[in-house]
């Protein structure tokens, strides 16, 4: 049981923000189970429930859904359909998740490429629909399973890839225009085209094989019930619909009959998709009379198609203005667009103007429609205010996708398939009719290709695992080693890798004294190959030396705890490559002497930089700003290496991040009620080697990791609940203190 239950915490703890993911998810999904009784009901739903028994081709849905859907009402009703939905969207979530991992995407990345599918208040309201949406997205991700889990897939894994995008097309119609995309990543991946033609023939010739076995059975089942060849009985009437929108009557073709089929109303003041496509063609009535030998089917065909012919550009600027509208930054609909509240939670259950919506509810969920009103309000409140994936963040996680793409990046043939598989299908739905519904693939398909496309774009994660509470075992090792000895009230740590070059200057530069209080100075040498150790003790230096290279989070925590343990009362830090000058020692104590402070650092932006990056220049201003956005206080450096604390302070914060530990300090720090003043100070260019900090882009992204996931879990996770250590940091002002 101990084991299991370490191995649990492990887990937790290296995929805790998917775990708070689908923490929230869960309670969205249980909010609109209990909110909306037995199931939303949809106009669609009725028809689907319907046809569950019969089977018809020809109905206005494909019949792929009703397979799933049967079983599932046969078992529990309505409500158990609802239940299963759900916890596949969470799968889903954990799905994406894994995959992103797979493909080597830094955790915090895959959780959030995950976020939408979970959190997503639209997605969820469909799951509580009884719509085929939800099986569609298992088929999506299985097909993303299979195509890049494990590198180029074979003719057999390419042509069970095409039976699947059938399957797609046999719930929704317009899956089949996922075949562009499968054929396209099947030519790309690999850039084997060139050398092995025949290995790219064979699984791109499986892929369409597998394919059109499922078409061809689809297909000829529909011609053994209806008599005629089709797949659906709606594709002539939303073709219609579309077509009717800008159809230019003045100009067209038209005969007696298909003349019928012009709108009456003038171009410019003409009605959305929607209209035409269901209220204007589902009217018996309309368009009246029409010519003998002729159908409704067959001239609203010929009808789109001639529009189509003769206006290719006006129904293709149609086509992509609807497209676009994927990529607004909030959920508005259009005058003519399919109203957006059809797929919002409403305070009063949706659709009972229709008989046959309360008719379902009795007859396949065992009780009258009914909504609870606390729930209801709550997911509507959620819905309404921003809980849902801003269209224009999708379309930033593309324009990433594509980027490592075209710059021919590792992963590219990974990223380049789910960005054309969200575009190909978004836009072949833009084709017939704009929804929102329509968009939900995008959660699918867009966060994990721009996930790929950064981690494509930023190489090769540099960050290390979190660490475990203080003392770990390179940490008790040390300790051992260094054994236990009387230091001065102050402490000034130094973690050094590899600084035999440049720590000699700056310890022989050091102050013995400061304020009259006598200073030791403690390096923790953090696995070097070089002879730092000898370099730190010719110099007058106490020296720790970790048996392995961790980071400098983890050697500075093991100085702290060192420091505290030896007597220190303040713990300053400094770096080994001389950017500090250590004349302002005294300075920078001051505050904690006199107590005003607990925690002083320097700040580059109130005294003076020699910047030798321009990126790093704009990355200190902007992690600043989101610094003082989540802690509420107006900070102006959160990574100025030269710090003063008071020792209990820097042993009671919670450390965790063996690399990119600044943040991480002064965010817990004052979490924990701190004092915090910001000193100008001097920063210079290192004096010997390379910085340690890797790729500025790479840095940037893991800083502002540690920072946001610092401060989930101090500010939010943690608040209340702090160990007696800790919570004797509520100090006297909570205030930060500029000088």
């Amino acid at each position: 049981m101990a084991v299991l239950q370490t191995t649990v915490k492990a887990v937790l703890r290296r995929h805790w923000l998917l775990v708070l993911f689908l923490t929230l998810g869960l309670v969205l999904r249980i909010l609109a189970t209990v909110a909306y009784r037995p199931a939303i009901i949809y106009t669609d739903s009725v028809q689907y429930l319907t046809n569950m028994g019969k089977l018809s081709p020809d109905q206005l849905n494909p019949i792929g859904y009703d397979f799933v859907l049967g079983p599932l009402v046969w078992i529990g009703g309505l409500t158990f359909v609802v239940i299963v939905q759900h916890l596949a969207g969470l799968l889903l979530g954990v799905a994406i998740y894994a995959l992103a991992r797979r493909l080597t995407v830094y955790r915090w990345l895959s959780a959030f490429a995950a976020a939408p599918i979970l959190l997503d208040a639209y997605q969820v309201q469909i799951e509580q629909n009884i719509m085929a949406e939800t099986t569609f997205d298992v088929i999506l991700v299985a097909i993303l399973w299979l195509l890049l889990a494990k590198g180029v897939p074979g003719w057999r894994k390419a042509a069970l890839v095409g039976v699947l995008v059938g399957a797609a097309f046999t719930v929704r119609a317009i899956g089949l225009v996922l075949l562009i995309a499968v054929v396209l990543y099947l030519i790309v991946v690999g850039n084997a085209w060139r050398k092995r033609r025949m290995d790219v023939v064979r699984r791109t010739a499986a892929a369409v094989a597998g394919f059109a076995v499922v078409f061809a059975a689809y297909a000829g089942y529909y011609r053994a019930d209806t008599g005629r060849w089709g797949f659906t009985g709606a594709e002539n009437q939303v073709l219609y619909g579309r077509t009717a929108t800008v159809a230019n009557c003045e100009t067209l073709p038209l005969n007696e009959g298909t003349r019928l089929f012009c709108p009456k109303e003038p171009l410019g003041q003409r009605l959305g998709v929607d209209k035409y496509a269901h209220n204007h063609y589902g009217d018996p009535n309309w368009p009246g009379p029409l010519p003998p030998g002729t159908t409704k089917r067959e001239l609203a065909t010929e009808f789109a198609h001639l529009v189509i012919k003769h206006q290719p550009v006006d129904v293709t600027w149609a086509v992509l203005k609807d497209f676009a509208k994927g990529f607004a930054p909030t959920r508005t609909s259009s005058p003519n667009d399919v109203p957006l509240d059809r797929w919002q939670f409403q305070l009063e259950y949706p659709g009972l103007k229709d008989p046959n919506t309360a008719k379902a509810a009795v007859k396949w969920g065992g009780s009258e429609p009914q909504v609870a009103h606390v729930p209801a309000v709550i997911l509507r409140a959620y819905q309404l205010h921003g809980g849902y994936a801003s269209g224009t963040l999708l379309a930033l996680c593309l324009l990433l996708a594509l980027a490592a793409v075209a710059r021919g990046r590792a992963l590219r043939s990974a990223a380049l398939f789910p960005a054309a598989a969200g575009v190909v299908l978004l836009l072949g739905s833009a084709a017939f009719e704009f929804s929102w519904r329509y968009q939900l693939p995008g959660l699918i398909f867009f966060p994990l290709a721009g996930a790929i496309g950064l981690r494509a774009l930023l190489g090769k994660d540099q960050a290390r695992p979190a660490m475990a509470d203080y003392p770990d075992a390179v940490d008790a090792a040390a300790a051992k080693d260094f054994g236990r000895k009387e230091l001065a009230p102050v402490v000034v740590v130094i973690a050094a890798y590899n600084e035999a070059g440049g720590i000699g200057p700056v310890l022989t530069n050091m102050p013995r004294t400061c304020a009259g209080l006598p200073v030791d100075v403690l390096v923790v040498v953090d696995g070097s190959t070089d002879n730092t150790a000898e370099v730190a003790r010719e110099h007058g230096a106490y020296v720790c030396v970790a048996p392995s290279n961790r980071g400098q989070g983890a050697a500075l925590r093991l100085g702290y705890h060192l420091a505290a343990q030896g007597g220190a009362r303040y713990v300053v830090t400094t770096d080994a490559d001389g950017q500090y000058d250590n004349d302002e020692l005294e300075t920078l104590l001051e505050p904690i002497l006199l107590d005003r402070a607990d925690f002083v650092t320097g700040s580059r932006r109130l005294g003076a930089e020699d910047a030798d990056s321009r990126l790093r220049w704009v990355g200190v201003r902007v992690f600043a700003v989101l610094a003082s956005i989540l802690t509420r206080k107006k900070l102006t450096d959160t990574s100025f290496g030269f710090r003063a604390m008071r020792a209990e302070l820097a042993t009671a914060v919670t450390l965790r991040e063996p690399q990119y530990q600044s943040s991480e300090l002064l965010l817990g720090a004052l979490a924990l009620g701190a004092r915090v003043v910001e000193l100008p100070m001097t920063m210079r260019r290192r004096g010997d080697g390379n910085s340690k900090k890797g790729p500025g882009v790479v840095y940037g992204a893991n800083y502002g990791r540690v920072m946001t996931t610092t401060w989930l879990r101090e500010y939010v996770l943690r608040r209340g609940h702090r160990t007696p250590a800790q919570a004797s940091w509520r100090t006297r002002s909570d205030r930060t203190v500029r000088t």
